[in-house]
């Protein structure tokens, strides 16, 4: 007999096979021998009483033996198989390219930047020099942007798409299983290379092809339909599909669409600052005690207020984690925030944004590229307000609602450095304006959020795409052009690496529908 159910213990005891069995027995009034194994299908922690403790949902196996699940997957070989070219290697060109497989496509990924290894030169040169590679750098490069920030999997997209297939590819390509069981479950900047690597091995057994240092610059089209595309040293690949996967920050790819004649539209993003706090404050906050212990991680918030018709939220927030420099040229200043697996490094940050909408920025409405000049022109305030080489322009946070320049900065992680300034010379007044009157409300939300003891960091300007590319709701291409799949975060259509790998699946198995007809 196979029942669930769910048990309640206290942290510790939830790594206790011994603990669970028990719990779990009782549940059903029955003893714990009679239980031959139980196995946890969610698991949360739950913060909101007096203790923390943690919450589980359990599937109990009473005399019946449990089958190991396999999250091996057998992939046809495709190397003779009709091309589907694949624009990009992040977490919906990879998973795109796994989706090609699976439907009897051969997956072409060109992307721009390096394999994982070779991009760990370009960020210690970003890190320990502030140089900029404009073709591998944080953002661009294999796996994307999220290889070396963080690996959050934690998605509300679960309309769109399988987010368990997703995450048992990941366990299947050296994930641990606690993905498939957290609440927020989360792989961890130092463990994602190795998974990347796995899956583009994965790709290649299969008869796919992956090529690195491959910049597209045009697409060709003959009569309305995709033909393939060409790139920086002079070749043409050809194909009847192209998943066009860029991510949010491939400023060039919107560039060359728009020299095409390719419709593209300006998008609604968000703009702040990436905000730190020593660990241990928001871990007392959120588990209300001095001291989190051993069986607890480092805790994480959410806040979000309403100022002046206007949104304000923390975004992408990575306890234990680090601030990191991800610009993609030289001369500017954008910050983001990553973790590793264990989460264990003393700061916990935050990008802390003000919604911005098309009537905010100034300029013909008909301007596609409004929003994103916008964003390009604070980062670059930003870069100049640092004074170069990536040093990233910050305050005390009291100091900045208070309007006060910080006579010094606390200890933080940002590599670079930081340079204390009025950070009303980097944001637009009704930016600042606001973040100015949602810190204090956030600290009456969250018990000592709201101290000097946290940094501002400028600017957290990536959240999301400022430029979408149209396509059809049913068939998922663009209206203009017959095979063109716009695709993930660049094309504006996610926003993070489960819901652009969920994108990146249904762009092919609409490309086979495409390729079939």
């Amino acid at each position: 007999m196979i029942k669930e159910t769910e048990i309640v213990c206290q942290p510790g005891q939830h790594e206790d096979e011994a603990i669970i069995k028990r719990l779990s027995a009782a549940a059903f009034k029955i003893s714990p021998e009679q239980v031959s194994a139980v196995k946890i299908i969610k698991r949360s922690i739950d913060a909101r009483g007096r203790k923390v403790v943690y919450r589980m949902q359990v599937r109990v196996f009473i005399q019946e033996p449990i089958v190991p699940e396999s999250f091996t997957v057998n992939y046809p070989n495709v190397k003779d198989a009709k091309p589907v070219i694949i624009i990009g290697a992040g977490p919906a060109g990879l998973f795109a390219a796994l989706q090609c497989i699976e439907s009897g496509l051969r997956p072409i990924i060109l992307e721009r930047g390096k394999d994982v290894k070779q991009r760990r030169r370009d960020l210690a040169n970003i890190n320990k020099q502030g140089l900029v590679n404009p073709e591998s750098n944080y953002c661009f490069g294999e796996g994307g942007a999220g290889t070396y920030s963080d690996g959050k999997l934690y998605t509300r997209s679960t309309k769109r798409g399988d987010v368990v297939q997703v995450l048992k590819t990941f366990v299947a390509h050296g994930a641990s299983e606690d993905i498939l069981v957290d609440a927020r479950p989360h792989i961890g900047t130092n463990k994602l290379p190795g998974i990347i690597t796995a899956i583009r091995e994965t790709i290649q057994n299969a008869g796919g092809e992956v090529h690195f240092d491959t910049k597209v610059i045009g697409l060709i089209i003959e009569f309305g339909k995709i033909k393939g595309v060409r790139t920086n040293d002079g070749e043409a690949w050809k194909a009847d599909a192209v998943i066009l996967a860029t991510g949010h920050s491939a400023r060039d790819i919107f560039e060359m669409l728009h020299r095409q004649n390719i419709l593209i539209e300006a998008k609604p993003f968000a703009l702040g600052v990436r905000i730190e706090h020593p660990q241990e404050i928001i871990d007392q906050a959120q588990y209300h005690c001095e001291n989190r212990g051993e069986h607890l991680p480092p805790s994480y918030y959410s806040l979000v207020e309403q100022v002046d018709g206007r949104g304000v939220f923390s975004f992408c927030m990575c306890p234990g984690g680090i601030i990191a420099p991800c610009a993609t040229e030289e001369n500017e200043i954008v910050v983001n925030g990553w973790s590793p697996s264990k989460r264990n490094n003393p700061f916990a940050n935050s990008g802390t944004v003000v919604q911005i909408n098309l009537e905010d920025v100034k300029g013909d409405e008909n301007d596609q590229f409004r929003l994103l000049y916008f964003q390009q022109q604070i980062e670059q305030i930003a870069f100049t307000a640092g004074g170069g080489h990536l040093v990233a322009p910050a305050q005390r946070m009291v100091d900045f609602a208070e309007k006060r320049i910080s006579a010094d900065l606390p200890k933080n992680s940002y590599l670079p450095g930081t340079k204390s300034i009025s950070l009303d010379e980097v944001l637009p007044g009704w930016i600042a304006g606001r973040l100015r009157k949602a810190l204090p409300v956030f600290g009456q939300k969250m018990k000592g959020y709201y101290t000097n003891e946290a940094i501002l960091v400028g600017v957290e300007s990536r959240t999301s795409s400022p430029v979408k590319i149209p396509r059809d709701w049913e068939t998922l291409q663009h209206p203009q052009v017959a095979g063109l799949f716009p695709c993930g975060e660049g094309a504006g259509y996610a926003g993070g690496i489960i819901s652009a790998a969920i994108d990146g699946i249904n762009c092919a198995v609409a490309a086979k529908t495409y390729l079939v007809v």
